[in-house]
C-alpha cells in the first residue's frame, strides 16, 4: 500500500522494542517522532554507519503526503519539526508538544489525500479501513494494553482474547437515556460534566464478566461472576430495606424485623419492591403487607440524592451507576440518580502520598497530631474539585491556633462584655457589620448545598472572622456594640459546626445555650444592604492605597543623581482629593464601552475600539491615553461586569471618608485626614484627573512646635513624650495625638493635662514628692492651643484668656 517496490527497516531510538514486534510503520508526513528519525538518518553519516545502513536506503526518500490537515498542510510533521526548530530525536519536550499539536488535529480535521477513500475525514476512514483490510485477509485485530500492567504478585500482564460477555454500552437507545438523565443530574463541577458526557459517547462494549474472585453470579450462565465495576451499580436501592432484613447483623444470619429468609427474596419479590406498577407475587410465601412496607421504605427513600466517589470512577463504575438505572428503570425516570459528586486524591503537603517515601500519615497519626477539628479544618481547605485536594499540614497548625484563639477570644469577650456599647447608635459600622453577617450566613449555606466544603470554610469562617476584625479596628473609637458582637459569636459557631463541630460546641455551651448544637436551626439571614458593604470595602482599599502611597512618600524621590535620598521628615496631615465624576474624555470611552456591553453583552476587541474612538474629536487631545484606559477598563469588567462602566458610584465616597477620617488618621498614624473636592479652586491638574473610587492623596506636614509632656506617676510605665501641637489643636486632638504615641493609653477622654503655673520656674522647680501636681493648673476640656511658630512658643486659650504654658505640660491618665 506504500506505493515503494521495496520497503526496509530502519533504526529509531525511540522504538520500544518489548511491545509487540518491535518494528512500526514509518509515517514521516505526519508523525514527527518518525521525521525527525528520517532526517537524522539522511543528516548524520556516522549514525548511519552505526546500524549499517547504506546511503541507498535513506537518502533518495522524502516525505509522501497522504493527509491534509488544516493549519499544517499536508506534511503536518514537517510544518511543526520547523516551527518548533527540532534538532533530532533526542528533543524529547519538542516532539513531544509537535504530537500534541498535530496528532488530535490530523485525526479530527484531517482529510485522506490518497486511496480509496480520498476526500474523507480521518475519523470517518478509520473503521472502514480497518474493515477492509480485515476483509481482505491483509491485517488481523490486535489487543495490548495502553501501558505496562503489573499485576499485584509482580508479573507483567498481558492482553488474552478470551469468550466473555459484555454490556453493549454503546447501544443508542440506551445511549440516548443516559445523555438525557444526565442533563438533570447535578455533577457539582462543570469538568465532571464533561468527563461523563465524554464517557458515554466514547464507551462501547465493555468486558462485565470474569471467572474468579468475589461477586455476584451471571443470572443467565452461572460460570460467570460479574466483574465489580459492572456489579453493585444499584445496591443503594437494597440500603433502603437492609434494615428490615439484615437482622441488626453484616451477614444477615439472624433473624429480622419481618421475619423473611434469604430464599424468599426472588426476582420476582424484587420486581414488587421496586417497580411501582409489577403485580403481587402470589406465591412467594411472604405476606403482601410486608412486602408493601418494603415497598414504601423504598418509595420514600429513593432516588439517590448523592453519590460522592473518587474521579478516577467517572469513566467506568459511575457511569455504569447511570446506565443501569435508566435500565432498570425505564420507565421512572423519577428513580434516577440525583447527583454525583467526584473528588480528585489526596496529595499531603503537595506531593503524593508515599510510605516507601516517607511522605504519609495515618488517620490515627493525624487526628493525634492536630485533633478532630484541626484536620477537619484542614481538609476542607485542601480543596473540593476534581483536582488533587492539597492537606498541608503547615496550614493544619495553622488552622488550630486560629480555633483556639477564636474560643479564646470568646471567652474574654463574655467575660468583659459589660465593657462593650450597649446603645444601639446604627452607626455606619454596627450596619456594614450586620449586613456582612448576613451575607456570610447566605454564601456559605449555598456552598454548603453545593457541596463546596472550601468555600463554604472560606465565606463562613475565614471571611466572617475578617469582618470581625474589620469591625474591631474601626469600633476604637466608640466600641463594639454587645448585641452585634454576641450575634456574631452565635453565627460564626453555627457556619462552621459542620466542619469543625467540636469548637463550634464548646462556643454553643460558652454562651449558655441549651442543647448541642448539631440540633440548632441554621441562623436566618437578615436584611443585607450591599451599597453599605461596597462602601466599607473601599474604605479598607482606600486605606490600604493610602498607606502604600505613603510607604512611597517617606522614600523619598529617585533621581540618577541620588538613587537614595534621605528619609523624609514623617508627615502628621494627610489630604484626600475626591472627584465627583469622572473627567470628560473617560465619561466619553466608558458611555461607548456601556453602550456596545449593554447591546451586545461583550465589549468589541481593542482594534476596533481604537478606530471608533480616533473618530472622537473629544479624544484626540488624550489618544495616547485612551486604550490603556480601555484595557485597564476591560479587565474591570471581566471582574464587575456592567458595574465596572458606571460614571458614578452607589454611595457618597467623600460621605465615606469624612465618617472614618479618624480611623484613617489613626492607620496612617497622622494627625488629621481632610477630605476634598478635585472642582475646588485650588485643585491641579493631577489632582483632578482622579476619577471616583481612586482618590488622589497628598501627604504634608501641617507646621508645630514640640511640647515635652511628662507623667509624674513613679512606676506607671507611662514615659515622657515630646508632641507636635499645631495652632488651633483642641485638647481633644492633644490627648488623642499623646494617646497615639503611648499605646498604653487606650481612652483619649481619660487623660488629664496640667501646665505650670510660673512656665519658667516650674522646669527648674524640684518636684513636690507625692504631690505631683503641686505649681500647676488643670488646662480645661474646651482650651485652643495657639502657637507662635516664630518664637516657637505654645498657649492655650479659654475663658476669654491666652496663657503661655512654656515647654512642658504634665499629663495624668486618669482610672475610669
Amino acid at each position: 500500500m506504500a506505493g515503494f517496490d521495496k520497503i526496509y527497516a530502519l533504526p529509531m531510538l525511540t522504538i520500544k522494542d518489548n511491545k509487540g514486534t518491535g518494528v512500526v510503520t514509518s509515517v514521516p508526513s505526519d508523525s514527527p517522532d518518525d521525521y525527525a528519525a528520517l532526517t537524522d538518518l539522511k543528516k548524520k553519516e556516522a549514525f548511519r554507519e552505526k546500524y549499517g545502513i547504506k546511503d541507498e536506503m535513506v537518502l533518495p526518500y522524502d516525505p509522501v503526503p497522504i493527509i491534509e490537515v488544516p493549519e499544517f498542510g499536508n506534511l503536518s510533521a514537517v510544518t511543526v519539526y520547523e516551527k518548533l526548530k527540532i534538532q533530532s530525536q533526542n528533543d524529547k519536550e519538542k516532539l513531544t508538544q509537535a504530537k500534541e499539536m498535530v496528532y488530535l488535529k490530523g485525526f479530527y480535521d484531517g482529510v485522506m489525500l490518497v486511496g480509496d477513500f480520498k476526500g474523507m475525514k480521518i475519523q470517518d476512514v478509520k473503521k472502514s479501513l480497518q474493515k477492509v483490510l480485515v476483509d481482505k485477509n491483509e491485517a488481523i485485530i490486535y489487543y495490548e494494553p495502553e501501558k505496562t500492567i503489573i499485576s499485584r504478585s509482580g508479573d507483567e500482564c498481558v492482553v488474552a482474547l478470551c469468550d466473555q460477555w459484555y454490556l453493549d454500552y454503546g447501544e443508542e437507545t440506551w445511549k440516548k437515556q443516559v445523555l438525557n438523565a444526565l442533563d438533570s443530574i447535578e455533577t457539582y463541577h462543570d469538568e465532571v460534566k464533561r468527563n461523563f458526557v465524554g464517557c458515554v459517547n466514547w464507551l462501547r462494549e465493555h468486558a462485565c464478566s470474569r471467572t474468579y474472585g468475589l461477586g455476584t453470579k451471571l443470572p443467565w450462565d452461572e460460570n460467570w461472576l460479574i466483574e465489580s465495576l459492572s456489579d453493585s451499580t444499584i445496591y443503594n436501592a437494597y440500603y433502603t430495606v437492609a434494615h428490615l432484613l439484615q437482622g441488626n447483623s453484616f451477614r444477615g444470619d439472624k433473624p429480622n424485623a419481618l421475619g423473611i429468609k434469604a430464599e424468599q427474596m426472588t426476582p420476582a419479590v424484587w420486581d414488587y419492591i421496586f417497580f411501582k406498577n409489577s403485580k403481587y407475587p402470589a406465591n412467594c410465601g411472604i405476606k403482601k403487607e410486608l412486602l408493601d412496607t418494603m415497598k414504601r421504605e423504598f418509595e420514600f427513600w429513593y432516588p439517590v440524592d448523592m453519590r460522592a466517589s473518587g474521579k478516577d470512577l467517572v469513566q467506568n463504575h459511575l457511569t455504569y451507576f447511570i446506565y443501569n438505572h435508566c435500565a432498570i428503570w425505564l420507565e421512572d425516570a423519577s428513580k434516577w440518580p440525583k447527583s454525583i459528586r467526584a473528588n480528585g486524591h489526596l496529595l499531603l503537603n503537595s506531593a503524593k502520598m508515599s510510605k516507601s517515601d516517607g511522605n504519609f500519615l495515618s488517620l490515627k497519626e493525624a487526628l493525634t497530631k492536630f485533633s478532630a477539628d484541626g484536620m477537619r479544618l484542614c481538609l476542607a481547605d485542601a480543596g473540593d474539585s476534581v483536582e488533587d485536594a492539597n492537606f498541608v499540614e503547615a496550614t493544619a497548625d495553622a488552622g488550630i491556633l486560629r480555633l483556639y484563639t477564636f474560643i479564646e477570644w470568646v471567652k474574654e469577650i463574655l467575660k468583659t462584655k459589660d465593657n462593650l456599647r450597649a446603645s444601639k447608635t446604627n452607626s455606619f459600622n454596627d450596619k456594614v457589620f450586620e449586613s456582612e453577617i448576613n451575607l456570610k450566613i447566605k454564601e456559605t449555606d449555598s456552598f454548603y448545598n453545593r457541596m463546596l466544603f472550601k468555600e463554604a470554610l472560606r465565606t463562613g469562617f475565614f471571611e466572617l472572622q475578617a469582618a470581625r476584625d474589620k469591625y474591631r479596628e474601626l469600633s476604637l473609637l466608640d466600641n463594639m456594640q454587645v448585641d452585634l458582637v454576641l450575634r456574631f459569636i452565635e453565627v460564626q459557631a453555627l457556619t462552621l459546626s459542620p466542619i469543625c463541630p467540636h469548637v463550634a460546641e464548646k462556643v454553643w455551651e460558652l454562651l449558655g445555650k441549651k442543647g448541642s448544637i448539631v440540633k440548632a436551626a441554621w441562623p436566618e439571614v437578615g436584611p443585607i444592604n450591599e451599597v453599605d458593604i461596597k462602601a466599607s470595602e473601599y474604605l479598607m482599599e482606600a486605606a490600604h492605597s493610602f498607606r502604600v502611597h505613603l510607604k512611597t512618600y517617606l522614600q523619598g524621590i529617585k533621581t540618577k543623581q541620588n538613587p537614595n535620598p534621605p528619609p523624609v521628615e514623617k508627615p502628621n496631615l494627610c489630604t484626600v482629593w475626591v472627584a465627583k465624576s469622572f473627567p470628560t474624555w473617560q465619561s466619553c470611552i466608558l458611555t461607548v464601552l456601556k453602550d456596545h456591553f449593554v447591546k451586545h453583552g461583550h465589549l468589541p476587541e481593542n482594534k476596533a475600539l481604537s478606530i471608533e474612538f480616533a473618530k472622537k474629536d473629544e479624544l484626540k487631545k488624550y489618544m495616547k491615553r485612551v486604550m490603556p484606559f480601555v484595557q485597564a477598563t476591560r479587565e474591570k469588567v471581566d471582574v464587575l461586569g456592567l458595574r465596572a462602566l458606571a460614571l458614578t458610584l452607589e454611595f457618597d465616597e467623600a460621605d465615606i471618608l469624612r465618617k472614618n477620617s479618624v480611623y484613617l488618621a489613626n492607620t496612617l498614624d497622622v494627625d488629621e485626614v481632610i477630605i476634598r473636592y478635585t472642582d475646588e479652586p485650588d485643585a491641579t491638574e493631577k489632582m483632578k484627573e482622579c476619577c471616583p473610587g481612586s482618590p488622589f492623596v497628598l501627604f504634608s506636614s501641617k507646621p508645630g512646635v514640640k511640647l515635652e509632656f511628662v507623667n509624674p506617676i513613679p512606676g506607671s510605665g507611662l514615659f515622657s513624650k515630646h508632641i507636635v501641637i499645631s495652632n488651633g489643636d483642641t485638647h481633644r486632638k492633644v490627648c488623642e495625638k499623646l494617646s497615639k504615641q503611648i499605646k498604653q493609653i487606650t481612652k483619649p477622654e481619660f487623660i488629664g493635662l496640667y501646665r505650670f503655673e510660673d512656665p519658667l520656674l516650674g522646669l527648674v522647680t524640684m518636684p513636690a514628692f507625692g504631690e505631683p501636681l503641686k505649681g500647676k493648673q488643670q488646662i480645661p476640656p474646651n482650651a485652643e492651643f495657639l502657637v507662635d511658630l516664630e518664637n516657637s512658643q505654645v498657649s492655650v486659650a479659654y475663658d476669654k484668656k491666652v496663657i503661655d504654658i512654656g515647654q512642658q505640660v504634665t499629663y495624668l491618665y486618669l482610672a475610669e
